[in-house]
């Protein structure tokens, strides 16, 4: 029989989130059994997402319920939360009680500013892995890494494959792969290559160039003790 025993699955919401760093485990994780989703956010206005639409959060931090698994999104407006005691005093509290603490690409930095991946193994979007031991982590080269109930994933659609280790760990695999199954996760991609691994080089320099370069300096001053 499948396991359906209640889990409440907190998802913190900041402004200037990567919609999809949210979105796209939830939609995986709200359809395993017993699952009940939450996005607690400082008040309960709407939070502007990178993508110019709104989410409307569920709870406010003070009365969001105890999470079984907390995950932080990640996105430009980690540089902010970073600086925002609230939001780092939510996630401490919240992750000292949780079963499981997870994080989707940058979100990671908010994780190590709340003192939770100082000697873990942890990995954050490529553009800013080098930050990582800015906040005690050891940075490895993978989509996903576990360490003890710490899991960190990638950039953006990494979230995806995290949702689905987690839900293999606590359902079965084969309650993971009914989900996998029902949402058509079956990547295709029209290019080889969305990572600099695999990536011509011209394109991630320039991409770097234009984005990254810039956007990890400001994440490294947001890292750096006054």
């Amino acid at each position: 029989m499948t396991d359906i025993r209640p889990t409440t699955i907190v998802f913190l919401l900041f402004p200037g989130i990567t919609q999809l760093d949210f979105t796209a485990p939830a939609q995986a994780l709200s359809r395993m059994p017993g699952a009940t989703l939450v996005g607690a956010a400082a008040n309960l206005d709407p939070i502007v997402t990178d993508s110019g639409f709104s989410i409307l959060p569920t709870h406010d931090f003070a009365s969001a319920p105890q999470a079984d698994i907390l995950c932080v999104p990640g996105g430009h407006g980690v540089v902010d939360a970073l600086g925002d005691q609230a939001t780092i005093a939510f996630i401490a509290r919240q992750a000292a009680g949780a079963a499981w603490v997870t994080c989707v690409c940058t979100g990671a930095f908010l994780l190590g500013r709340a003192g939770l991946l100082a000697g873990k193994r942890a990995t954050t979007h490529w553009g800013y892995t080098h930050l990582l031991p800015r906040v005690g982590a050891e940075p490895v080269k993978a989509r996903v890494v576990e360490h003890g109930n710490i899991v960190t994933c990638g950039g953006v659609t990494s979230g995806l494959d995290f949702a689905l280790t987690l839900i293999a760990r606590l359902k079965g695999e084969a309650v993971a792969q009914a989900i996998q199954l029902a949402i058509e996760y079956d990547p295709a991609p029209p290019f080889a290559g969305g990572h600099p691994d695999r990536t011509p080089a011209a394109i991630t320099a320039d991409l770097k160039t234009r984005v990254y370069d810039a956007a990890a300096a400001k994440m490294e001053e947001a890292l750096t003790p006054p």
